[in-house]
């Protein structure tokens, strides 16, 4: 409060009179948190007049312009009572119709708050704030508007008088000097005694002298027009009635008996009871207002647009010539007409709403109406204004017309500039031809109205269909049939490199009469073509056809346009077709570095999937097999290499086949995993690599599973519950530090194993937990409604389910699925033998008895042979216990198990030689031979084959001299030449020679 006093007194003296009103009424309403604040200055006729206001809307600024300083506003009880009042507001008031004074609408608490305002001893006006919600000023806010007054009326006192006469006058004497300056009349009227009190300027206005003045409302009545005289009452008995501004012109008599125009406001002064008692008001010449506005009136009387004034009412008070031809009234018939009983404006739907909601916003509206006769179109606009509405309207029928045909022009052209945009955007994101052939058949045939694309290129002497869209399927096959002929539309197009446009089928026939004889444009179900050249990098290496249905003339800018597209699409193909070139040589790649076809094995059946990324030409490192071990073994592999490209793909190449040939050494899985560990680090210190080594036993029925970075298996049991062995998870190849780890799990027969890379479970949408259970999920579903029996079916559900066609992979994806079968208990037969000579005839007696259980006596012999030499090795050469076991499977497997880690090793006999022809003699009865490490020790196995004794006449290859007597005397011999003591049940495998082969000798 005191710093905006102290603000208030740094304004020096001699500021203007209306900067001191506004800086008080400004610092008094910031202070009380008020509504608004206006000022008012006596005047002649006991009226209070508005010099200046502060925060308040026009809509209560008119009702405060005159105030009766004798009536009960507030403003004039501050004046008669000399110090501050406060009136509160009543409630359901209105600023048209005040009780306690000039305000607004009442709101809980408020009220004016009105101060007198004193200059030489003398109350010349008032200062009134409009409180808000907070009601009646405490006593501090009191004391601070009686501190702004008294520093307004010592800065008024300082004040220099205004350059020109105002309203804002302090003393009656300068404010009745400024009036009559401005020619500006007061007039006081008794409404109930009919007294009227003129001053010398309202005299003067309506031409009446002093000596003829009675006091009487007769000498006002007396000047006035007779013509004018009952609308001006009218109007102000019903400013009387609805507590409002009295405002009127209308023409008075002159001293020397002309007639000049007159404008008066005023407003009515009221009792207690609220019946009105005087109204106080001034009056001015308005002559050359007037002139202004007939000026106007001339002006719009003759405008080129209809135009129409309403009053509140909307009743018609001004209508020019346009609107007469446009409504088909005369102005007489038209003035005081209500607009809405007007023929066209009641066939007009929702015009009345628009215009009235217009109005009650007090904003100007405009919209397009047609009318409904003529069905022209009209531009309307409605300005509100404070004594009604103005409305133009102008036929924009012609000019909308237009303005569409401009627009619908500029539209296509928009259009047009898009699709070429579009199709830019398309070509440069197409990789492969196919994509190039999509994007122009969605982007250029639509705008065109085109039916047919057909995309040729040159390949060596032919034309080869890149691709084809709309045409029937007996056309292209005929196409690709015709060989290169001078006559071929194509090829002579291709010839001249330049477009040619045919908008009919004779255009055609003039061009190539032998293909249209033979039919061709029927055939192909088109009558009109754009035949574009396919031209890059300094040649012409193919045709794009554009085709249509039906005659069609194309324009010189649709021509145009076509030849810019054909460079775009030309350069596109060429680069789409060096695309194809190399991805196809990528993936033949690839194809030919991942198994061609899966083995068919008794220990499990298998179905597996290789799925690229969805985009990219580089192929990438995924890979899976099967390698078929020996005794009833079979390994199940799948890896990553990291990364995609050529490189990739080489290293996916180089382990797989370092996985081949580690199998074939019958290494245990965490063995296999360090050697390829070696491998992978050998090559750089950027590869790595993830695999899972899984190594199944069928006849045992037990799984050896050995992982480096990769996810683990699921494994499917046949109840259909879905397990995933966790073992540790090692660091990928290449990053590794051996020993790995390998976990061992029962596999009950008929379980089923899926091996699989991250790509299927894992991308940017899905985490690897989730994606491991989504496939848990569909494992589990297709055991319950049982098709998973199909292997390639269940493929194609997990296929569909975790690599859905409409998501593109952002990552190559393989996996294997194998269901696991074990070998029956009935098929597997094993026993011990004794370390001495004995074994070897006890290993044949085994064999016989047990081949002759299985129906097998065909393979008696040879049998025997076999495991006569394997059982003389192991008794010459091994040590530890023996065990032979026999496997009756999809080959019948002969397998000697002893204790020694000596591996024997085949070698070519020369003819001085007495050994060295056993295994010679093993590799030519058995399908194939080979010895693996067992945890004991080792194992050496053969195979046979199930369809018989070899019936090869000739010599095995390896066995050039060898002679294979009868199995009998072959044994018996064996077994007198290798008896040590006489007996006759002696072995002949004892006495094998060095390199275990001199049971084979004696075959010789």
């Amino acid at each position: 409060m005191n710093a905006r006093l102290d603000l208030l007194g740094t304004v020096a003296p001699g500021a203007a009179e209306s900067e001191v009103f506004r800086l008080a009424l400004q610092h008094a309403v910031g202070e009380l948190g008020a509504l608004g604040a206006a000022m008012h200055i006596r005047g002649p006729m006991s009226a209070l007049r508005l010099v200046s206001a502060v925060g308040l809307p026009a809509v209560l600024t008119r009702s405060w312009e005159i105030v009766d300083q004798e009536g009960p506003s507030a403003p004039a009880l501050a004046l008669h009572r000399g110090n501050g009042v406060w009136v509160p507001m009543e409630a359901g008031k209105s600023a048209a119709r005040p009780v306690a004074g000039p305000a607004g609408p009442a709101w809980p608490g408020s009220g004016l708050a009105a101060l007198p305002v004193s200059s030489e001893d003398r109350r010349i006006g008032t200062l009134t704030v409009l409180a808000g919600d907070r009601g009646e000023p405490t006593p501090r806010q009191w004391d601070f508007l009686q501190a702004v007054v008294a520093w307004a009326e010592e800065r008024l006192r300082q004040a220099p008088p205004p350059a020109a006469p105002a309203h804002t006058e302090l003393s009656g004497e300068r404010l009745r000097q400024a009036l009559a300056e401005v020619s500006v009349a007061s007039w006081d009227w008794n409404i109930r005694t009919g007294d009227l009190v003129w001053d010398e300027a309202a005299l003067d206005l309506y031409g009446t002298l002093p000596a003829d003045f009675t006091g009487k409302i007769e000498n006002w009545m007396r000047a006035i027009h007779p013509d004018d005289l009952a609308p001006t009452l009218a109007v102000a008995q019903r400013a009387i009635h609805d507590h409002t501004v009295y405002e009127a012109e209308y023409r008075v008599r002159r001293l020397d008996g002309s007639y000049g125009w007159t404008r008066a406001r005023g407003r009515a002064v009221y009792d207690e009871q609220g019946e009105a008692v005087r109204m106080v008001g001034v009056g001015w010449e308005s002559n050359e207002s007037r002139s202004a506005r007939e000026a106007l009136s001339r002006a719009l009387r003759h405008m080129s647009d209809g135009f129409l004034a309403v009053d509140e009412q909307w009743r018609i008070t001004f209508a020019n010539l346009q609107a007469e031809r446009t409504l088909g009234f005369s102005e007489q018939k038209l003035f005081g007409r209500l607009l809405w009983d007007l023929p066209s404006a009641r066939r007009i739907t929702g015009l009345e709403e628009r215009c009235r909601e217009a109005a009650v916003q007090d904003e100007p509206v405009g919209f397009d109406v047609r009318s409904p006769g003529s069905r022209r179109l009209y531009h309307l606009r409605l300005v509100p204004g404070p004594d009604g509405c103005t409305l133009y309207f102008t036929d924009v029928t012609d000019k909308r017309r237009l303005a569409e045909e401009r627009q619908s022009a500029e539209r296509a052209t928009a259009e047009r500039a898009a699709r070429v945009a579009e199709l830019t955007a398309d070509l440069a994101k197409a990789t492969t031809s196919q994509d190039v052939v999509d994007a122009v058949a969605r982007r250029v045939l639509p705008p065109f109205a085109a039916t047919g694309l057909l995309m040729q290129v040159i390949e060596g002497d032919r034309l080869h269909r890149v691709g084809a869209v709309g045409y029937p399927e007996e056309f292209l096959d005929l196409l690709d049939s015709r060989p290169r002929s001078s006559g071929d539309p194509a090829w002579d197009l291709i010839a001249s490199g330049t477009p040619l446009f045919l908008s009919s089928v004779e255009e055609f026939a003039a061009h190539w009469p032998e293909q249209a004889a033979a039919g061709l444009p029927a055939l192909a179900g088109t009558q009109a073509w754009a035949f574009l050249p396919l031209a890059a990098s300094g040649h012409t290496f193919g045709v794009c056809v554009v085709a249509f249905d039906r005659p069609r003339l194309l324009n010189d800018e649709e021509r145009t346009l076509l030849t810019t597209i054909s460079a775009l699409v030309a350069q596109a193909l060429e680069r789409a077709r060096l695309y194809d070139a190399e991805y196809a040589r990528s993936r033949e790649l690839q194809r030919s570095l991942l198994p061609q076809g899966l083995p068919e094995l008794a220990a499990c059946t298998a179905a597996a999937r290789y799925l690229p990324a969805g985009q990219g030409m580089d192929v990438g490192g995924d890979w899976y097999d099967i390698i078929p071990l020996s005794g009833g073994q079979v390994a199940l592999v799948v890896g990553d290499v990291m990364g995609h490209g050529l490189p990739e793909a080489a290293t996916m190449g180089r382990l797989r086949t370092a996985v081949h040939t580690l199998a074939d050494l019958e290494l245990p899985p965490d063995e296999i995993m360090s050697h390829l560990n070696d491998i992978v680090g050998g090559m750089n210190e950027e590869s790595y690599a993830t695999c899972l080594y899984a190594l199944y036993d069928s006849t045992t029925r037990t799984c050896h599973i050995s992982r480096a970075g990769h996810p683990p298996p699921a494994l499917v049991h046949p109840d259909g519950s879905v397990h995933f062995p966790e073992p540790a998870a090692d660091p990928p190849l290449g990053a590794a530090k051996p020993p790995f780890e390998t976990i061992e799990m029962p596999v009950p027969e008929g379980s089923l194993i899926v091996l699989y890379t991250d790509g299927l479970v894992e991308s940017s949408k899905r985490d690897i937990d989730t994606g491991m259970a989504d496939l848990a999920r569909l494992l589990h579903t297709t055991h319950e409604d049982g098709t998973s029996g199909d292997l390639e079916h269940l493929c194609d559900i997990l296929t569909a389910g975790l690599l859905p066609t409409d998501q593109q992979a952002a990552d190559d994806a393989a996996f294997l699925v194998a269901r696991l079968h074990a070998l029956p208990e009935d098929r597997m037969a094993a026993w011990p033998l004794p370390k001495g000579p004995k074994a070897a005839g006890q290993a044949r007696r085994h064999v016989r008895g047990q081949l002759a259980d299985w129906g097998l006596d065909d393979l008696v012999p040879t049998t025997e042979l076999l495991v006569s030499e394997l059982v003389g090795n192991v008794v010459r050469h091994a040590k530890g216990p023996v065990r032979l076991r026999l496997l009756y499977g999809a080959e019948l497997i002969c397998e000697v198990f002893d204790g020694s880690l000596t591996m024997p090793r085949i070698r070519r006999a020369s003819e001085s030689d007495e050994g060295g022809r056993g295994l010679q003699l093993v590799t030519a009865l058995s399908e194939r031979w080979g010895v693996r490490y067992t945890p004991t020790g080792k194992c050496i196995w053969t195979e046979q084959v199930l369809c018989g004794l070899d019936d090869r006449t000739g010599p095995a290859p390896g066995a050039q001299d060898l002679v294979v007597l009868d199995p009998g005397l072959f044994a018996a011999d064996l077994d007198a030449l290798l008896s040590q003591d006489g007996d006759e049940d002696a072995d002949p495998g004892a006495d094998a020679d060095a390199d275990g082969d001199r049971g084979a000798d004696n075959a010789s």
